[in-house]
């Protein structure tokens, strides 16, 4: 008669019963027959080797028993007689009652070596997010034709229609969507947000936009201008061209709204953290991926004009077609939200998010937050960081527009344009952000953190130069098939481009980096304070000092010396925040890496052993030997007990 084996970790150090005899049923057993003696103890083998077996010499092997009694290792004994053997049960009743361990799940179905679980939530996820930022671009692109090549209109509407008319919808927003939540669930949120945009850019097209002459107050705006003069043209616009001003507001909120309140929301529930690390990076790339093909979707349905016949309004024509293409997307939002819901998060064999709910970032008020921002140098400069960028992207983007519309007077040609500035943009941000890892890596966040300002400073300083003082370039540009106005409206669409990829690419990261190293106290609250205080002013700041040069200067072109002044002083105070905030983030940085460096020493070497485990090998006679084995986390250091 065979001998027989159980492998079992003790529970709490008990101590093994001699005499007991489990019954393990034989039907089920695995058996292998060693030529051993009775009492050959059985060792732990590391799980990471594998089973071999080299025919009956007495060489060592590790000998697999099936889910949940662990590896054997056979070891050699006397050599002739003893029909000595190993088995253990693979009845999951009989492993339980003996305490065996648990085994480990087995591994998941992988495709391109991603589970194909994790799959399901972000390949939907992905192409949500493509089509909400497809979207976006187009819409972006389409509001800026609308209000800026409008009749009565120009690009000095801007920064009076983004203090006065979007910031207020924004607001009450937010408070609309609070109180929804509160009643609604997440699904019904979900599709109450998202429904109206869709149904509001289709009827846009369709219906408000063809009825654009009866809609608007055309003769009121006129009497209004001609009485308050030509300075309140950008604030007279808004009522002029009231439903273009409401497309305007409604384009910005789907980029604040759908992409960071309802995709983003809807993603950090539905991953776990693990897959967010691997995946949402690649959703940053994607979303450049969505720039480049929608910016070649709004070229395509720009150039439209060319085709139709004369009498056709061409402009009206390529509106329906990228309205529709928003609405249809728009739809493929809702039913891929459908879908997940319905197939995606109700399959228990997927792993839930494990996201712990925040804490609280201190809600500070305008006081309070002056109060921080005035008592720490480091989330000053951090500050003048944020507000600088702000206030200096909205200076030349405005001015840019003007220009843009000046060479691109038909809004068929301005929407060409803004396709292949879309295009350009997004190609630019994936290239740097592929580059931005490389850049901090090798010459560090000081360098880093100062790109943006000095491409923002050099191509500022072309595209105003080309504005002030382009008329004695006439004759060089007109070798190069240019005027100094087109040479402007490139090197500023250059600005911009550049601007933004290395916004997206190296600025972002440099500014979340820089909290890093603050304290847990100083870290949570100079964040809010810039929330509070440095994100609104930096978004603002530059609308308002445009309003205020107009209306004191009389027009955009009349006030263009003044801003671009005024950039380059900001520019400079930005060059020089960067510069003080190096020199601070790198001190605190070493210090970090010191503490962490102390840390790593203290670690006691005992905790890397594994806990003892018994094994329990009962014998013919029917008596148990335990064998206490205590086995390395290294699996190369693991050997058997003698």
């Amino acid at each position: 008669m065979e001998s027989l084996a159980l492998h079992h970790a003790k529970p709490g150090g008990l101590p093994p019963r001699a005499g007991l005899r489990l019954p393990l049923p034989r039907a089920r057993s695995a058996r292998v027959s060693l030529p051993s003696s009775p009492a050959a103890p059985v060792s732990l083998q590391s799980p990471l080797l594998l089973a071999s077996r080299s025919g009956p010499t007495s060489r060592d092997a590790v000998v697999g028993l099936g889910l949940g009694c662990g590896l054997l290792r056979r070891r050699s004994g006397a050599s002739g007689g003893g029909g000595g053997g190993i088995s253990c049960g693979a009845q999951p009743a009989a492993a339980a009652a003996a305490g065996a361990v648990p085994a480990a799940q087995p591994e998941g179905k992988k495709f391109l070596g991603v589970e194909v679980k994790t799959l399901k939530k972000i390949v939907p996820l992905g192409l949500m997010f493509f089509c909400i930022l497809f979207n976006y671009t187009i819409l972006r692109d389409t509001k800026d034709v609308l209000v800026v090549t409008a009749k009565g209109s120009s690009a000095e509407i801007i920064p009076f229609l983004k203090t006065w008319v979007n910031l207020p919808m924004a607001i009450g927003f937010m408070l609309l969507y609070t109180k929804l939540s509160n009643v609604l669930s997440r699904e019904a949120l979900f599709y109450t947000v998202i429904f109206p945009f869709i149904a509001f850019f289709g009827a846009f097209a369709f219906v408000l936009y063809p009825l654009r002459n009866v809609i608007h107050p055309t003769a009121l705006a006129d009497k209004l201008l001609a009485a308050l003069g030509p300075s309140f043209l950008g604030p007279v616009a808004i009522l002029r061209i009231w439903s273009f001003c409401l497309f305007y507001v409604m384009a910005e909120l789907w980029g604040s709204v759908v992409i960071s309140v309802l995709f983003w929301g809807f993603a950090n529930q539905i991953t776990t953290v693990e897959e967010a690390k691997e995946f949402y990076p690649l959703f940053g790339l994607g979303a450049n991926i969505a720039l480049i093909f929608s910016g070649r979707t709004v070229k395509y349905f720009s150039n439209l004009r060319k085709t139709l016949g004369p009498g056709i309004d061409g402009w009206e024509v390529s509106l329906k077609g990228m309205m529709s293409l928003v609405v249809l997307l728009g739809l493929v939002i809702t039913s891929i939200y459908w879908g997940v819901n319905k197939f995606v998060l109700n399959d228990p064999s997927l792993p839930k998010s494990d996201r712990k709910k925040k804490k609280d970032k201190p809600k500070l008020g305008m006081k309070e937050s002056l109060k921080v921002l005035l008592s720490s140098r480091y989330v000053r400069d951090l500050a003048t960081l944020v507000v600088a960028y702000g206030i200096s992207i909205n200076l030349v983007e405005v001015t840019w527009k003007s220009k843009l519309k000046a060479q691109f007077p038909s809004p068929n040609e301005y929407s060409s344009f803004m396709g292949d500035f879309s295009t350009a943009t997004g190609i630019a941000t994936f290239t740097m952000m592929l580059l931005g890892r490389i850049i901090l890596r090798k010459f560090g966040w000081g360098v880093a953190a100062m790109i943006t300002p000095t491409v923002l400073l050099l191509t500022g300083v072309g595209f105003f130069s080309l504005i002030l003082f382009g008329q004695p370039l006439t004759p060089m540009l007109a070798t190069m098939g240019m005027t100094p106005l087109l040479a402007a409206v490139y090197v500023g669409a250059l600005q911009n481009i550049f601007s933004k990829s290395a916004k997206y690419s190296l600025f972002d990261p440099c500014k979340e980096m820089a909290y890093i190293p603050l304290d847990e106290d100083m870290k949570v609250k100079g964040k809010a304070a810039i929330d509070v205080v440095c994100n609104p002013l930096g978004k603002s700041g530059g609308a308002l000092i445009q309003q205020f040069m107009i209306l004191t200067f009389g027009s955009l072109a009349n006030s263009t010396p003044y801003l671009g002044g005024i950039l380059l002083v900001i520019v400079l105070a930005w060059l020089g925040a960067a510069s003080s905030l190096d020199k601070q983030f790198s001190s605190l940085a070493k210090e970090d890496l010191k503490r962490d460096m102390s840390a790593k020493e203290k670690v006691d070497p005992s905790l890397l052993k594994a806990p003892e485990a018994d094994v329990l090998v009962e014998h013919t006679n029917g008596t148990i030997e335990s064998e206490a084995t205590a086995t390395e986390s290294s699996p190369s250091n693991s050997s058997p007990s003698n």
